[in-house]
C-alpha cells in the first residue's frame, strides 16, 4: 500500500469513518463519500445531484470541513458546522455564566468558538451594589480556558477558542501578556482588535487613551508606540496576540449595513457577527495540475471552477442538513447563509507547476486561481439564488459593499437581478487534518513544512500512533535531484509569505488563516515590522509564530504536527 493511501486510511478510520456504538458502518473510504453525498443531496429539490456531489468528493478533489465529514449522513445529532463566534457577553456575573454555559454547549458539539472579551469591565472598578471590585476580562477567560479542558477530557471534538479584545480597553496590556506564562489559556488563540485610529497614532507617536465605553471613563494614556512594542515583543517571544485590523474587516464585510463584527473563529479565517457560524470546504488544487513536473504543466481552470460551483451548492445545503447547538445560532446562521470555500495543496500545486513559492510567478498563478474560484462561487450562488431564493438579510445595499462593489460588472448585474444565496463566499482555513487525509497535501496556504518527517495521529481509541510521512508533490516527484521548485517553510522568508497572504486575500471575502513562519534567529525589530507590512498591504490580520520557549515549536519533524490551537477541523 502506498504511503498516501496509508496516511488516508488512517485519518480516515480515526476521523471520518462513521461507527455507531462501536459498529463501523462505512466499511471504505467510498461508502464514506456516498454517504456525504447522498445526505447533501437529500436537503430538498438536489435529490439529482448526489452523482456530481459524489464526484468531487471521490480522490479528495473536494474536502468539506472535518465536521462535515464525519457528520453528514449519520445519526449522530452533531453540528456539520466548524466555527462559531459567541453572542455578546453582558457585563454581569449572570451574563457571563450564561456565555459560558452557551459556550460549553457549542464545544460540546464539536464547534470551536470565538468570543470579545470586550464588554466586561476592567480590573478595579467597583460592581454596584456588591461591594465588590471587578476581576477584569483575563480572569474570566481562566474559567472558559478550564471549561474547554473539561469539555475536551470526556471525549469531545477537540475544540479551540478565540478571544479577542479591544485595543484601547483599560485592561489590555494584561490580555497582551496572559500568554506568557505557559500555563495559562492553552485553549485560547488571542488577538487585538486594532483600530485604524491606533495605526495613525502609533505612527504619528501619538498618546493613546485606555477607556472603557460602558461608564465613558478613560483610565489612562500612555504612548501607541509603546502599546504596540508590547504586543510586538510578545508576539515575539511567545507567538501571541495576534492582530485583527478590525476597521478593515468591517469596512471589507459584505453585511457591513446589518452586522458589527468583532471576533473570529478559533483560527481567524471567518469573522463572524454574535452567534454567527460558517461551514467551510476546501478545494484540493493538487487534483487539478495537468502534466505535473513538466513544461506542459498548467491548472485545469474549467475542472476546477466546476469544482467550486459544485462546493458552493454542497456547502449551501448544509444549512438544513446541520444540528445547530443554540436556536440563536440557527436563526443567525441561516438569516446569511455564509460559506467559506477556499483552497488547500498551494504549495504542492505551484511546485507541480515548476514555480517557487513567493517568487512573482508564482504569486501571480496564485491569485488567478483564488480570482477564478472566487467568480465561479458568485455565480453559483447567484444561480442558487434563482432557484431557491436570496439568503434572508440580502437587500439592495449589499451592492453597495466594497468588496461586492469590486466584482466583475456580469456578477454584479446577476445579483440585482436575482439576488446571492449566501453572503460571503471565500475563506482559506488551515485544513490541517483534511491536508493529511488528502495523501499529505500541503495545508491551506503555507508553504511545505518539510519533504519528510513524523507526524503524530489520535486514533479513534484515543490512543497516539507516530507515523511517518511525506510531502504529497515529494512523493510524486520520486526522484532526485530536487528542482529549486521545491523549497520548505524555512525556504520562503517572511515577507514573501505576507505577500502570499496579500494577493490570495484580494479575492477572499472572509480571510485568511495564516501563521507566518519566521525563523528564531530573525531580530525584532524585522519580526516587528512584518505586522506594519500586513497593515499596508490590505490583510485582515496578521500572526507570525517564532520557535520560542514558551511555546516551543508549531510544527516539529520527530513530534506533534499541529497543536491543537491551530488545528480547524
Amino acid at each position: 500500500m502506498s504511503q498516501r493511501s496509508t496516511i488516508s486510511d488512517r485519518i480516515w478510520n480515526a476521523k471520518y469513518r462513521w461507527r455507531d456504538e462501536g459498529v463501523c458502518l462505512d466499511n471504505s473510504l467510498e461508502d464514506t463519500w456516498h454517504r456525504i453525498a447522498h445526505a447533501l443531496a437529500g436537503t430538498g429539490q438536489d435529490a439529482g445531484h448526489e452523482s456530481e456531489f459524489y464526484s468531487v468528493l471521490e480522490n479528495f478533489a473536494f474536502l468539506p470541513g472535518g465536521r462535515i465529514q464525519a457528520g453528514a449522513g449519520t445519526k449522530h445529532r452533531v453540528t456539520l458546522f466548524n466555527c462559531f463566534v459567541m453572542g455578546r457577553i453582558d457585563d454581569s456575573l449572570t451574563g457571563i455564566f450564561d456565555s459560558l454555559k452557551e459556550g460549553a454547549i457549542t464545544m460540546q458539539q464539536g464547534g470551536g468558538v470565538g468570543y470579545d472579551f470586550s464588554t466586561l469591565r476592567p480590573y478595579g472598578i467597583p460592581a454596584k451594589g456588591v461591594g465588590m471590585i471587578a476581576s477584569g476580562p483575563v480572569s474570566f477567560m481562566k474559567i472558559w480556558d478550564s471549561m474547554c479542558g473539561t469539555i475536551l477530557s470526556t471525549g469531545a471534538r477537540r475544540g479551540a477558542m478565540m478571544a479577542t479584545l479591544r485595543i484601547d480597553h483599560p485592561d489590555i496590556l494584561g490580555f497582551v501578556d496572559a500568554k506568557r506564562d505557559a500555563s495559562m489559556l492553552r485553549h485560547f488563540n488571542l488577538s487585538v482588535l486594532v483600530t485604524d485610529e491606533f495605526i495613525r497614532s502609533m505612527r504619528a507617536d501619538g498618546e493613546w487613551a485606555l477607556r472603557f465605553p460602558e461608564n465613558g471613563k478613560i483610565f489612562s494614556k500612555m504612548k501607541a508606540r509603546t502599546l504596540w512594542e508590547s504586543i510586538m515583543r510578545a508576539a515575539y517571544d511567545c507567538a501571541e496576540p495576534g492582530v485583527i485590523f478590525i476597521d478593515r474587516v468591517r469596512r471589507m464585510d459584505n453585511l457591513g449595513y446589518c452586522e458589527t463584527i468583532s471576533a473570529t473563529n478559533p483560527c481567524g479565517e471567518i469573522p463572524l457577527p454574535p452567534y454567527g457560524a460558517c461551514d467551510l470546504g476546501s478545494i484540493n488544487l493538487t487534483r487539478f495540475v495537468r502534466n505535473p513536473f513538466t513544461e506542459k504543466a498548467e491548472i485545469d481552470f474549467s475542472g476546477m471552477k466546476r469544482t467550486a460551483a459544485i462546493a458552493v451548492r454542497m456547502l449551501d445545503n448544509v444549512y438544513e442538513l446541520s444540528h445547530f447547538p443554540l436556536s440563536k445560532q440557527k436563526e443567525v446562521a441561516r438569516s446569511s447563509r455564509r460559506i467559506g470555500l477556499g483552497i488547500t495543496g498551494l504549495a504542492d500545486a505551484l511546485i507541480m507547476l515548476g514555480l517557487k513559492y513567493g517568487e512573482k510567478d508564482a504569486l501571480q498563478a496564485s491569485q488567478d486561481i483564488m480570482k477564478a474560484i472566487k467568480e465561479s462561487a458568485y455565480e453559483a450562488s447567484i444561480e442558487l439564488a434563482e432557484e431557491k431564493g436570496a439568503f434572508p438579510l440580502f437587500g439592495p445595499a449589499y451592492l453597495e459593499g466594497e468588496f461586492v462593489g469590486r466584482l466583475p460588472e456580469e456578477i454584479r448585474q446577476g445579483i440585482a437581478k436575482y439576488g446571492i444565496r449566501n453572503s460571503h463566499l471565500t475563506a482559506i482555513a488551515p485544513t490541517g487534518t483534511i491536508s493529511l487525509f488528502a495523501g499529505n497535501i500541503s495545508s491551506g496556504l503555507e508553504p511545505v513544512y518539510a519533504f519528510e518527517y513524523e507526524r503524530n495521529i489520535r486514533q479513534a481509541d484515543g490512543k497516539i500512533e507516530t507515523v511517518q510521512v511525506s510531502d504529497y508533490a515529494f512523493s510524486l516527484y520520486g526522484k532526485a535531484p530536487l528542482p529549486p521548485c521545491f523549497v520548505t517553510s524555512k525556504d520562503v522568508p517572511p515577507e514573501r509569505q505576507l505577500l502570499m497572504q496579500a494577493a490570495l486575500q484580494e479575492h477572499v471575502d472572509n480571510a485568511i488563516s495564516k501563521t507566518v513562519n519566521v525563523p528564531a534567529e530573525q531580530d525584532f525589530e524585522s519580526f516587528a515590522s512584518l505586522y506594519d507590512k500586513a497593515y499596508d498591504l490590505g490583510l485582515k490580520g496578521c500572526t507570525a509564530f517564532r520557535p520560542n520557549p514558551v511555546t516551543g515549536q508549531v510544527l516539529i519533524e520527530k513530534a506533534h504536527c499541529c497543536s491543537v490551537e491551530r488545528e480547524a477541523d
